[in-house]
């Protein structure tokens, strides 16, 4: 008669923990819960030192400490955050598919762009600049890369753009990586590399290459990064409000020293929220 009362007991803690689960449970919740095991998606890239990077400690960069700030003002916790990999080609599907809640991954905000996705932000302005050699004083300028050998990622316009616009006589180099542009750039192979300057600054930080390289700081272009977001989505308001705090207490400009520091980033003072520099 004990035994079976304790059967008993023990299978209505069984029913309450299965209805529990079914009611709660893994569930989403796009507004924001630090409770239970809700789960917020958030797209960054897995290959951007400084700006976002998946290592073997986890992820880091400045994208990846903007997303954490802003989904703490949304109610979850660093350990409810699920990083999905967004690439620059698929990240306007991601968002309307719904792969993931949001995405901070050095997305520029365009008229193009817009069209496709809503954005929050912007959260910072970065420009198109070069990475040269320490001791390099021969580029003090854009037109001074005429006849040098100028290096991007196959499939990048930043390249293209210099030479068609800044430097006719620049020697165009494609290489697969940005990394690659790198240790042609360390070996005297190129002479400069082009692309965000927050980009660069951010492979520039890594510690093997400290001290060995700097930023032109010429400002060719407005890179306005933004959040974005799938259109209507109420979380556009929301993000923008944690955007202004973590401006406001600081956090912004610590993640810019962080991530970017190292390579004496000069950034430009944090963007208002919808101010889109063109």
């Amino acid at each position: 008669m004990k035994l079976r009362k304790v059967t008993a007991a023990s299978a209505v803690v069984l029913a309450l923990t299965v209805t529990a689960t079914a009611c709660g449970g893994d569930k989403k919740d796009e507004g924001g819960s630090s409770g239970g095991g809700k789960k917020i998606t958030i797209g960054i890239k897995f290959d951007q030192p400084g700006i976002g990077q998946k290592t073997p400690q986890g992820y880091a960069g400045f994208d990846v400490d903007v997303a954490t700030y802003v989904a703490g003002k949304l109610g979850y916790k660093p350990n409810q955050i699920e990083w999905r990999e967004s690439k620059s080609a698929d990240r306007e599907t991601m968002l309307q598919r719904g792969d993931v809640d949001f995405i901070a991954a050095s997305y520029s905000i365009t008229p193009e762009r817009q069209q496709k996705v809503d954005f929050a932000g912007p959260y910072l302005l970065a420009h198109q600049d070069v990475l040269l050699r320490a001791d390099d004083n021969t580029i003090k300028s854009p037109a001074d890369l005429n006849k040098k050998k100028l290096c991007s990622v196959t499939g990048s316009t930043s390249a293209q753009n210099v030479k068609d616009k800044l430097a006719p006589k620049a020697q165009l180099q494609q290489y697969p990586t940005y990394s690659a542009c790198l240790t042609g750039l360390q070996s005297k192979a190129i002479d400069a590399l082009t692309t965000d300057d927050s980009i660069l600054a951010g492979y520039a930080a890594q510690s093997q290459f400290k001290g060995k390289f700097k930023l032109g700081g010429f400002k060719m272009t407005n890179e306005n990064y933004g959040i974005g977001i799938k259109k209507g989505s109420d979380l556009k308001a929301k993000i923008n409000k944690a955007l202004e705090e973590m401006v406001s207490d600081g956090s912004w400009q610590k993640a810019v020293d962080k991530n970017f520091g190292p390579a004496g980033y000069k950034n430009e003072p944090a963007p208002k929220i919808g101010d889109i520099k063109s």
